[in-house]
């Protein structure tokens, strides 16, 4: 592919998903996606399979719609039953996805990044589901519902594929914006739309930092190419 074609593509992205603040910026998304590319190349450990499977998630409030700060459930999520079942491809897609996630928190240096993808849940109802994350632990499914997705970004993004970038959490919620807390310390957060083929949302970046106004252009640049990459990898 022609890097001509490479800064199509990520300006059609860009512009899908919303993200103005950095039209004009393809050469550094392109960036971006080159050194993700370059982490992938670097050996990935598929030993510990249940690992990627399998983490920790807080205890919801007795209504389901709140994160219990600092309080984790008795048993781990397990990604298994959503994913219909482990496969050597899936494992080896979830551990590329997490070394995705870590080399993105390297270059922005956020506080938590995580990619969920979208798939119907137990019930049969859409959700997106955490498939890797670096960070504290956090929700695992977000119920796609437009009523989830007044106090939920990630919701939102979801079902607009739009993205939202928040330079202050605590204005934006006085606004009336929608936030689901899981660190009540976040400032700032940036949750980008991945897109499929035909520029359907087939999951979300979601980026979190406690500093305010921690999003801006070059750091945005990245969770962008993180979107980009990461819906080639989704199982």
């Amino acid at each position: 592919m022609g890097m001509d074609t490479n800064r199509e593509r990520i300006a059609a992205y860009l512009r899908t998903a919303g993200l103005e603040s950095i039209v004009g910026r393809e050469a550094d998304v392109e960036r971006g996606v080159r050194d993700l590319m370059e982490a992938m190349t670097e050996k990935v450990a598929l030993e510990q399979a249940a690992s990627l499977y399998t983490y920790s998630v807080p205890m919801l409030t007795a209504d389901g719609t709140c994160s219990v700060v600092d309080e984790l459930a008795p048993v781990p999520y397990d990604l298994t039953g959503i994913l219909g079942g482990r496969s050597e491809q899936t494992t080896r897609r979830l551990a590329l996805l997490a070394r995705l996630v870590e080399r993105a928190r390297e270059t922005t240096g956020a506080d938590w990044i995580g990619v969920y993808q979208r798939r119907p849940n137990a019930a049969g109802q859409p959700v997106l589901v955490k498939l890797a994350y670096v960070g504290r632990a956090s929700r695992a499914e977000f119920p796609l519902t437009p009523e989830f997705a007044e106090r939920s970004t990630n919701s939102t993004v979801g079902l607009t594929g739009r993205a939202t970038v928040i330079d202050d959490v605590a204005k934006h919620v006085e606004a009336g914006g929608g936030f689901y807390v899981c660190d009540d310390g976040v400032q700032s957060e940036a949750c980008l739309p991945i897109l499929d083929e035909t520029r359907q949302v087939a999951g979300i970046v979601d980026a979190e930092a406690k500093p305010r106004g921690f999003f801006g252009a070059t750091r945005l640049c990245v969770i962008a190419s993180l979107s980009i990459v990461a819906a080639a990898l989704l199982p």
